[in-house]
């Protein structure tokens, strides 16, 4: 009989987005992989799954308070008794808390459950609420996990040092496609600018994210007007679907730089985007390793990011890309502008990320992973790797 893996997450669009490196070892490896999360790919323009071997559609809410969560808890509970997975692999706050309780009976006949963190609630400056409630409940569930996965050194020493009732590891994100994410050739940025309606003087910076207030893209048209002021041919792209959007476009119009910010929606097109933008910008407050800093240095493209957990990790400052304050609209500004009058510094900044994007690869985080299954952490009794 077949081997067969559970990905657990609370929506679909983040199993596609993020662990098709994941499926794609454990079907080297002879693995069946089936995939269960809420189907919200109707809203990706385009996202499709076509890496597992069977789907579940489970009706979790983001909201760990809603009643679907219970429906969703019952119907992945009957799908794990009845079926016999080796390995349950969950993701997210809800899916990884809703996944380990509907596991706890499969774990006791043998079943080994792990837990990708892809960022804790909790971490240092995080808002009290935030150790009240997440806190306690990811330090419970260690218990019911064999293995705990984070993706930035920070979280990684968080959990060792609070003392987490499982094995520990540490991966390099979720792995990036160097081959897709590459840098471009000007005549290619060139030919892309000319079919997206952009100029080839323009400078363009590009934020990828939902449109959220985590993701703070309002800081970012906060300090538009600044930017226009010394760089007149500056475009900002933002490429995201979210609960902002109106409130964004709102605040482009009520500044009357419609000219010069552009909400794109959900792109499946994204790397033509990061293909003919200068820059890459991102004003998050709370990042775990973001994905969309890592396909910009993939791609050989400064980053201008706010200080957090992700971002600092990621950005060496002045190397391969500038740090500042996440609200701050002013350093936000002086940053863009700074890149946007030096083509030089641009260039130096992109190649030096384009060489720090390989240790965050889809090669070595497939191996990373590979050893985290098969290798080192099941044979090693600290379990930290």
């Amino acid at each position: 009989m077949q081997k067969k893996v559970l990905i657990t997450a609370t929506v679909l669009s983040h199993i596609v987005s993020f662990h098709k490196p994941l499926a794609d070892m454990l079907h080297e490896h002879g693995y069946e992989v089936h995939v269960a999360a809420r189907n919200n790919l109707s809203e990706k323009n385009g996202m499709s799954l076509d890496f597992a071997d069977k789907v579940f559609d489970i009706p979790f809410a983001r909201s760990p308070l809603k009643f679907s969560n219970i429906k969703a808890y019952r119907e992945l509970k009957r799908i794990i008794d009845n079926t016999d997975y080796e390995i349950i692999h969950c993701n997210t706050p809800v899916g990884g808390v809703l996944t380990r309780l509907a596991a706890r009976s499969a774990r006791k006949k043998g079943t080994k459950v792990f837990y990708t963190a892809h960022g804790f609630h909790f971490y240092k400056g995080a808002p009290l609420k935030n150790w009240i409630l997440y806190y306690p409940v990811e330090k419970f569930l260690s218990k019911n996990t064999d293995i705990l996965i984070t993706i930035c050194d920070e979280d990684f020493r968080l959990a060792i040092n609070k003392r987490f009732r499982t094995k520990i590891c540490r991966i390099h994100s979720v792995g990036c496609n160097l081959e897709r994410f590459r840098a471009g050739s000007s005549e290619e940025a060139y030919s892309l600018r000319k079919t997206k309606g952009f100029n080839e003087d323009d400078i363009i910076a590009l934020c990828v994210g939902e449109l959220n207030n985590n993701k703070n893209q309002v800081t970012l048209l906060k300090a538009l007007p600044q930017i226009v002021a010394q760089v007149p041919n500056f475009r900002l792209l933002l490429a995201g679907n979210g609960s902002n959007y109106d409130m964004l476009s709102k605040i482009i119009s009520q500044s009357n730089m419609e000219n010069h910010a552009q909400l794109l929606g959900y792109r499946s097109d994204i790397l033509d985007y990061y293909l003919i933008c200068d820059m890459v910008v991102s004003a998050s407050r709370r990042e775990g390793l973001p994905m969309n800093i890592i396909e910009a240095m993939a791609c050989a493209k400064p980053v201008v990011a706010s200080c957090n957990r992700g971002h600092n990790e990621l950005v060496d400052n002045g190397v391969t890309g500038l740090l500042v304050s996440a609200n701050n609209a002013d350093e936000f500004a002086a940053a863009i502008i700074s890149l946007s009058n030096n083509p030089d510094l641009r260039q130096n900044l992109g190649l030096a990320g384009r060489e720090k994007a390989y240790w965050y690869s889809t090669q070595v985080v497939k191996s990373e992973l590979e050893n985290i299954y098969f290798h080192q952490v099941l044979t090693d009794k600290r379990g930290l790797y």
